[in-house]
């Protein structure tokens, strides 16, 4: 009898060989070793979103040189959605699961860039939320409403948890979102009797520890991976894009739901990523999210790892 399990492998093998995906797409972007770590960024695809998804509450005389110096009209961005997939011995720990197939066509790649490092989905032993946003939750479920990495452990701060799971988050986070929330409960109710729990700094895997970056959402989490003196900080949304998070890191986002307080939250992160000459993986940043962030004209810069 074949399960659904194997039923699901076989469709996705063959929506794969129908797909018009460029051949020469890179869908592992990063990769370097810190200490017994592999650690890889794999492409998840883009997304399409208006400009003032990010911009609207942003002084628009300012904005615009930015814009220019950066190559982006006001109307329209297409960020990358790149997640960090670390192998450490026989552990494989993925960093959001992506957005699935029901959220943007654009994006929901995470299978075929699996599949491109010779993995899939029941390899994975480890699952460990940033936040619960669509682009970083949605891709948890099969096609059964399932676990789709039916081996793994699934890990999220408590914080975050509590507020997705909250039944009056639904009406208070505001009508644009009102589908974040709805999506957000449907999924972690499936996982919710085998979720592991954690808060701020925690080390929640050897060497991996939890670093509350709060603001994007009222619970979100980067995550400090350290051997020695090398270090890199995984940042999911805290530092959203390369250009005007870097460039003017004070100014409100309207991507984010708490403004001030993820303003507050960028400037301490890559006030430590720079001093500290760390490196960072940011899901929405351009080349694989992989690079450094330097001190830059009273703001900073990304410089991409490629």
């Amino acid at each position: 009898m074949t399960t659904r399990r194997e039923f699901l492998k076989g469709s996705a093998a063959m929506m794969a060989a129908m797909a018009l995906t460029p051949p020469s797409i890179a869908w592992a972007k990063n990769s370097l070793t810190l200490g017994k770590k592999q650690i890889d960024t794999i492409h998840d695809g883009t997304l399409v979103l208006p400009g003032s998804f990010i911009f609207a509450p942003m002084p628009k005389d300012e904005l615009a040189p930015i814009l220019t110096q950066y190559h982006l009209t006001s109307d329209r961005l297409e960020p990358e959605c790149n997640m960090t997939l670390v192998r450490d011995g026989e552990k494989v720990i993925l960093f959001d699961v992506g957005s699935g197939p029901n959220f943007q066509p654009t994006a929901g790649k995470a299978l075929e860039a699996l599949e491109a490092l010779d993995l899939s989905v029941e390899d994975v032993t480890h699952i460990v939320f940033t936040h619960a946003h669509p682009d970083h939750l949605w891709g948890l479920l099969d096609d059964f409403d399932d676990p789709l990495f039916p081996n793994a452990t699934h890990m999220i701060g408590k914080a975050e948890w509590d507020y997705w799971m909250d039944p009056n988050t639904v009406n208070t986070i505001g009508t644009a979102r009102t589908a974040f929330a709805v999506g957000a409960q449907r999924r972690l109710e499936v996982i919710e009797d085998a979720i592991t729990f954690f808060k701020d700094g925690e080390e929640i895997l050897p060497g991996i520890a939890a670093r509350a970056s709060i603001g994007h959402t009222p619970g979100h989490m980067s995550f400090e991976i350290r051997d020695g003196s090398e270090s890199l900080m995984i940042i999911g949304d805290a530092i959203g894009n390369h250009h005007v998070a870097f460039e003017k890191p004070d100014w409100a986002s309207g991507s984010d739901q708490d403004q001030p307080k993820a303003a507050k939250t960028r400037l301490g992160l890559l006030d430590q990523i720079a001093s500290e000459n760390m490196r960072l993986i940011g899901f929405h940043l351009p080349d694989g999210g992989m690079g450094h962030a330097e001190k830059h004209d009273g703001g900073f810069r990304f410089i991409p790892e490629v």
